[in-house]
């Protein structure tokens, strides 16, 4: 105030270096007048005996500045409580902990005890938040930010909204493009007798998330319905099996619980983006499908398709995401053992939705995996119709998981925005690294593969064409066959809201055999290795089909299909078709094959012929592998007319659920229990078995061992737990077993408040 100035309290003076800060009082002119003529005499006293300590002294408040004026932050209050405005506002509540957890483009509130009122005339203020070993304004990572008068949209800017004597309250504006991770914020005050700035460093880090609900974000969306399913859903569900017998598992994301957010940022930093990258989520989303696999990266899980999960964890026996990635954190980034599709696609979905990208995890049932850019699934076959095993590298999974993550793509034309494909799984490089997309699903549905990125590969998952060629005597090849709708069936996700699938396929490609499908195939082939491939329509008036009764065949029994051969012409037809059946890896590799037959078929003119097939329990009993699955090949030459009959059918040996049936009232703190019951179907007996059970909310993972289960036998375990968080809840359980494998299943526990 006008006339005020500082004095020293007589209590302080003559204090060394290293001893407690001196303390400041306010008081008036007058006051400090008195003062100096009551201690006058004793300051020139001290001055005579100890020139040295009074020169340091008046050292540190140069002539026409007393400590009195002097601006100084006492404490910052980051307002980051769980329930404050802050973490309420900015929909990030749910996380664990009391930490500064904001998103971009959108303000937040910081409130500043200062040393002395503060005087907006004349003291200066402004905030620096700093990111990455090398902060720097030019790379965005360093930001400077200055007091306004006024907010103003996209910039990084501060306004002091309330004023109470020493304590300010600011309003902090972020900018849309900010770059995501942990911060340092750092207060920095001045007044105009100062001549350095005093800081202040909080303990505590502000971490910037993307922002969903921010209209200028790359990855705004804009119903909130699927923004509670896309970022703040913590459960989900993954589909597998065949497009026949669509299985189900229930999925912890479990991205909000302690130690998530942590590790999720922590893959992020091992990942090869500079800070400076973390603001772009297309550069983040492709960074993250490399880190979430380990063959060049170390990261996250090491792939195991062999069946053998020695010094590991079955692929088949994880639930969720948690133990994963807490793992792989704690232990300084080893990758976690092991991982397929649907664990590569799980971990995905929680990191990005941890970061605020809305993500989903997406299966597409017989999913091609094209290996020479060609944007055909090329089946190579003898001269006797027989298949060329060293030649078929192209290959169809019965089922592959990946992710859709939503974002604008201001790097590709307009119209290519929204759900951008993204897998982790590695299969194929991209750009040395094995990594695939974000690749533009409106790219995909359309064939425009030339945009980036790898927009071939997935178009070649869910729409390439099955081309069948035959070696000639002279070694070459010639097209004999194709098969339009061969891939790309029944894409699913989880329903918004609900736990149901949604069938998604429309979004992916044009309906099949429809003008507009077909335009799309020749258009994206003009791109690929072989752009000549539908010069030659092929006519046909025979057709084989391979139909599936019910479910589909259950393990332990004798499976059974249905071949249906159709002849269109008015004239009589004959046949002799080949099948063979394969024990096969859910990816398309085949293990070896399990039995063949010749079957003669004699068609009259419009006649469409039933075969039921069979195939013993005895010839596949010791022959399975991960997930039960078995491929069918049917392939001939109609004699009359030399047309080729090919098709291929994937199917799986249904296994059993596991009960779960909760006992007592589920309340927050009181124990519950569960009753969890299990039938082994086959007719010998299980070797080690091992339950898997957990829920968010309801208990961490925990492994009960079993042991053996006879033939037939059924098993119940009781598992007791205390739920620690209200609302619905799901308790999931999982067998992990050699030789039996995808059995689980679900319990929805509705936990009441104390």
């Amino acid at each position: 105030m006008p006339g005020d100035r500082s004095t020293v309290s007589g209590s302080v003076v003559g204090r060394f270096h290293g001893v407690a800060p001196t303390t400041v009082q306010i008081t008036n002119q007058k006051e400090a007048e008195s003062n100096s003529k009551k201690q006058g005499g004793c300051r020139r006293w001290f001055q005579k005996m100890c020139p040295c300590c009074c020169r340091r002294q008046s050292s540190s408040n140069p002539i026409g500045q007393t400590p009195e004026l002097m601006l100084s932050v006492r404490s910052v209050d980051l307002l980051s409580s769980k329930t404050g405005q802050n973490r309420l506002e900015h929909h990030t509540n749910l996380y664990h902990g009391n930490e500064l957890i904001i998103r971009r483009g959108q303000t937040f509130q910081m409130e500043l005890d200062l040393s002395r009122p503060f005087n907006s005339n004349t003291d200066k203020l402004h905030l620096e938040l700093k990111t990455g070993p090398v902060p720097m304004v030019s790379k965005g990572t360093h930001i400077i930010i200055k007091l306004v008068e006024e907010l103003e949209d996209n910039s990084w800017e501060a306004k002091i909204v309330k004023q109470n004597g020493n304590r300010i309250k600011l309003s902090v504006n972020s900018h849309h493009k900010a770059v995501i991770g942990q911060y340092k914020l750092t207060v920095m005050v001045k007044c105009p007798k100062q001549e350095v700035a005093v800081t202040h460093d909080p303990s505590k880090d502000v971490v910037m998330l993307f922002n969903p609900w921010c209209e200028v974000d790359t990855v705004y969306m804009d119903d909130e319905e699927e923004k509670k399913e896309y970022v703040l859903n913590d459960i989900g569900r993954l589909y597998y099996g065949t497009e026949t017998q669509i299985g189900a598992r229930t999925w912890n994301y479990g991205q909000f619980l302690e130690g998530m957010l942590e590790a999720c940022l922590y893959v992020l930093e091992k990942s090869e983006i500079p800070p400076s990258g973390r603001g772009d989520s297309v550069n983040v989303v492709r960074v993250i499908s490399a880190m979430i696999n380990s063959p060049d990266d170390n990261g996250v899980l090491a792939g195991n398709w062999s069946g053998n999960y020695v010094g590991g964890v079955s692929p088949t026996a994880w639930s969720g995401s948690v133990d994963i990635l807490m793992k792989y954190h704690k232990e300084g980034g080893q990758p976690v053992k092991y991982g397929q599709c649907w664990v590569f696609s799980g971990v995905t979905t929680t990191v990005l939705r941890c970061l605020g990208i809305p993500c989903r995890s997406v299966t597409n049932f017989q999913s091609a995996h094209d290996t020479d850019v060609s944007l055909t699934t090329d089946v190579y076959l003898d001269e006797n119709m027989e298949p060329l095993d060293h030649l078929n590298s192209d290959s169809v999974w019965n089922f592959h998981v990946w992710n859709d993550c939503w974002m604008s793509r201001p790097d590709l034309p307009p119209g290519m925005g929204g759900w951008q494909a993204l897998d982790s799984t590695p299969q194929e490089t991209s750009q040395g690294t094995f990594r695939c997309g974000p690749a533009s699903v409106t790219a995909i549905r359309t064939g425009q593969v030339y945009h980036k990125y790898d927009t071939p590969f997935v178009f070649a998952e869910v729409n390439s064409d099955k081309i069948y060629w035959q070696r000639n005597l002279d070694g070459t090849f010639t097209q004999i066959h194709s098969e339009k709708k061969a891939v790309g069936h029944f894409i699913s996700t989880k329903a918004v809201g609900s736990d149901e699938r949604a069938d998604i396929t429309h979004l992916y490609k044009h309906t099949e055999e429809s003008e507009e499908e077909r335009i799309a195939v020749e258009t994206a082939s003009r791109y690929g290795t072989r752009p000549d491939v539908y010069s030659t329509p092929m006519a046909k008036d025979v057709s084989v089909e391979v139909k599936m009764e019910g479910e589909g065949p259950r393990m332990g029994e004798d499976a059974q299909l249905t071949i249906v051969v159709t002849n269109l012409s008015s004239q009589p037809r004959r046949t002799t078709l080949h099948s063979q059946v394969a024990v096969m890896y859910y990816t398309g590799v085949l293990k070896g094959t399990v039995q063949k037959n010749k079957l003669p078929v004699e068609l009259m003119p419009n006649e469409v012929k039933t075969i039921q097939w069979v195939l013993p329990y005895q010839s596949y009993q010791n022959q399975l592998v991960d997930q039960a699955a078995l491929m069918l090949t049917l392939s001939g030459r109609v004699s009359e007319t030399q047309q080729v009959l090919a098709t291929q059918t994937n199917f799986r040996l249904r296994t059993p659920d596991l009960n779960i049936e909760p006992e007592g009232d589920a309340v927050v703190g009181k124990e519950m229990a569960a009753k969890i019951t299990f039938t082994n179907p086959l007719p010998h007996k299980l070797r080690g078995v091992v339950f898997r059970v957990e829920g968010l909310g309801l208990q961490k993972v925990r492994e009960v061992v079993v042991g053996d289960v006879g033939s037939h036998s059924t098993v119940t375990l009781t598992e007791h737990f205390i739920p620690t968080q209200a609302g619905p809840r799901k308790l999931v359980a999982a067998l992990d077993c050699k030789q039996l494998t995808q059995v689980h299943g679900v319990a929805d526990i509705d936990v009441q408040s104390q």
